[in-house]
């Protein structure tokens, strides 16, 4: 499992932390964006699904810095693990902010001087768990930081390269599905805690998606229908854990509101890139000229990131009330 600042000790992190949020404030302060966006900046954490650029200066295998990967995406392979855009960017468009630059290539932009309005934190193949400090002078940043949304996709991994990974974990071993469920809910929601001790107060956060129904599920799990459905309703115990603790910490958590993304998304189509392991896992690099000539009708690009569908769940969580609860995106940003 990929930790993302696996390499600095945890206080040198929490004061490089601070001191980009810091930077963050005071550029904002000083008026120095181009327009009006609707949120100071956009904070990201999680795995591949948001992942733009950090695991490109990461020692590990779970790389997308190469084509075909970003082929429908202006600045070409970046490190997103999708065709285009995720889904963070195009909620960062809609609040009319750049995109979170990662975490990792953001300290040259820092001391440069450079307008920062946010962070991408996420790693692909990771499970995220912040570490995080108390007992800090933090009352400037947690203003500037109540108004910023802070976006999350998390566990999705913890099933998919553990739980499921009998090969190379013993998880099933010592815990039974709604254990293992219980287990990841309780060691998410201190974190969350941890950035409301921050400042943050504004967070988007998924829900573990269908993945019985990625491709890389499909080929390697026997199953009837389209889907793997002894995979799902691992996932639904989770998420029925998940739904309830975040609506706990909005209850307990003073001014705080927690946002809930339904991911309902069943299908099972193979992927548009050509992919290592009969289909099942990353784009086999330079085969760009094979994939999909309009990937936009496709739902995954390999076997386990989305095209850029993305922009379908991004729109109708940031305007519409299907798949966010209790509100939307839009309504999240308006003045508390």
């Amino acid at each position: 499992m990929n930790y993302i600042l696996y390499f600095v000790s945890p206080s040198k992190r929490l004061m490089l932390l601070l001191f980009i949020l810091m930077m963050n404030m005071l550029h904002f302060s000083t008026g120095n964006m181009g327009s009006s966006p609707l949120a100071p900046a956009l904070y990201i954490f999680g795995d591949s699904l948001f992942d733009n650029g950090n695991n490109n200066l990461l020692p590990t295998l779970a790389k997308a810095n190469y084509s075909p990967y970003g082929m429908n995406f202006k600045k070409g392979a970046t490190g997103r693990f999708t065709n285009g855009k995720t889904v963070a960017d195009f909620i960062a468009e809609f609040l009319g902010l750049p995109y979170s630059p990662p975490y990792l290539q953001l300290l040259e932009r820092v001391l440069q001087f450079d307008v920062l309005t946010g962070t991408n934190f996420a790693s692909g193949s990771c499970g995220l768990l912040l570490e995080t400090g108390n007992d800090l002078n933090l009352t400037q940043i947690s203003t500037y930081l109540s108004n910023s949304p802070f976006l999350f996709s998390l566990g999705n991994n913890d099933y998919i390269n553990n739980y499921l990974d009998s090969k190379h974990y013993n998880m099933k071993k010592h815990y039974s599905p709604r254990s293992f469920a219980k287990l990841l809910a309780t060691n998410l929601s201190p974190q969350l805690q941890k950035l409301y001790n921050l400042g943050a107060r504004r967070f988007i956060v998924f829900e573990i998606g269908p993945i019985g129904c990625i491709p890389s599920s499909i080929k390697q799990f026997d199953h009837e229908g389209r889907c793997v459905e002894e995979i799902d309703q691992l996932v639904l115990l989770f998420n029925k854990e998940f739904a309830p603790m975040l609506s706990n910490l909005t209850s307990t958590l003073e001014n705080s509101t927690f946002i809930l993304l339904v991911l309902g998304l069943r299908d099972s189509s193979s992927p548009c890139c050509i992919s290592w392991m009969d289909q099942s896992s990353g784009c086999v690099p330079e085969l760009g000229a094979f994939a999909c000539k309009e990937p936009e009708k496709f739902y995954f690009w390999d076997g386990y990131h989305l095209t850029e569908t993305y922009r379908t769940i991004a729109t109708e969580c940031f305007n519409g009330s299907s798949i966010c609860i209790p509100k939307n995106i839009k309504e999240l940003t308006l003045p508390a």
